[in-house]
């Protein structure tokens, strides 16, 4: 800022106005300095500002497991409604594991953000986070800020395949434990009511009980009359249609199959998959924003009871919780229920 200065002729001071938009300096002055910082390579310091300022203008958000394709785009989501509110974004991976997810918050804390967005694991303790925090899992979870209408998902893809005549049903989750999945179980449950027959199975149990290379045991479920298989994501989609497709069953000839999130590769499999598309951009923009005025009201209220008793008191202002509804994509992997007598190419009677 020095070198700015001394390049246009003005003191270090109105160098600060002119870049911060602050204290009064000419239209045609503040041209003249932020042409002269872009040439010198001028870059605001990030640090120095914080120390003013005691706000880092940079969020952390803790994502469960970054390999799953779902949460890169839900960063990409973040990162484009934090940059348009000013702010910037670190990211920390839980890798599916609630010690490292609490690890991950404590380092982005020491790090100086001013919020966090949490994608919580299960046995995650928001309460003892000592910063805003804006919340996305589930409406079914205490606390939660913002998230898909889980549930809903669940009753649309679960009326899709009653319309299409389907009677007896297999869903697949992955972790009975999560929020999120049973929401999406419980909306295609009840959407089912009392005359039609359905059965739930979790990979994860499956894995723990058989190992990592376990069958989901589909061929004898449709053998015994399964006609529709709905999974809560589509990496489960996947597996269910490999594994029929591996044995000979035609999808969705003889079995329907549905996913959930619509992730990129959702429409390019074969055949393109049917699920939910969830808004991610809307979440995004929702999270964002009830946590920057989360930030400033507690600032505000730092500021107070600090003018008033002159120490700092961190207080957090609870959201509210929004829904966003979820958007059915119908695809080629879902068709008319087919008869239970009907016979596979392997001349087994299904």
């Amino acid at each position: 800022m020095t070198q700015i200065a001394k390049a246009v002729g003005v003191s270090s001071a109105t160098v600060s106005n002119a870049l911060s938009g602050k204290g009064r300096v000419s239209p045609k002055l503040v041209d003249k300095i932020r042409a002269t910082a872009a040439e010198l390579g001028y870059v605001p310091s990030n640090a120095g500002r914080a120390l003013r300022t005691g706000r880092s203008n940079v969020l952390g958000l803790v994502l469960p497991d970054i390999s799953n394709p779902l949460f890169p785009q839900i960063a990409q989501a973040m990162e484009t409604a934090a940059s348009n509110a000013g702010y910037g974004i670190l990211i920390a991976d839980s890798r599916g594991d609630v010690s490292t997810q609490t690890h991950a918050i404590a380092r982005l804390i020491e790090r100086g953000v001013d919020g966090l967005i949490i994608i919580p694991r299960r046995g995650t303790r928001i309460g003892s986070v000592n910063c805003p925090v804006a919340m996305v899992d589930t409406p079914s979870t205490p606390g939660n800020t913002v998230s898909a209408d889980h549930w809903e998902g669940g009753e649309k893809i679960a009326r899709h395949l009653l319309d299409l005549g389907h009677q007896n049903f297999l869903f697949v989750g992955h972790d009975p434990a999560s929020n999120v999945q049973n929401d999406r179980i419980g909306g295609m449950k009840s959407a089912l009511g009392n005359t039609n027959h359905h059965q739930t199975i979790w990979v994860e149990t499956l894995v723990r009980e058989q190992g990592d290379k376990t069958s989901l045991g589909l061929i004898d479920h449709v053998n015994s009359g399964v006609t529709a298989i709905a999974t809560t994501s589509d990496l489960h989609a996947l597996r269910v249609l490999t594994e029929l497709q591996t044995a000979g069953i035609k999808v969705p000839d003889q079995v329907s199959v549905t996913g959930f999130d619509d992730l990129i590769f959702s429409s390019v499999v074969s055949p393109a998959l049917t699920t939910v598309h969830m808004n991610m951009t809307r979440i995004a923009e929702i999270a964002i924003a009830a946590l920057t005025d989360e930030i400033e009201a507690t600032k505000a209220h730092t500021q107070k009871i600090h003018d008033k008793n002159g120490t700092a008191d961190q207080q957090t202002v609870k959201a509210d919780t929004s829904k966003v509804s979820m958007e059915l994509m119908v695809r080629a992997s879902s068709g008319p229920a087919v008869s239970p007598a009907t016979p596979n190419p392997n001349g087994e009677t299904l």
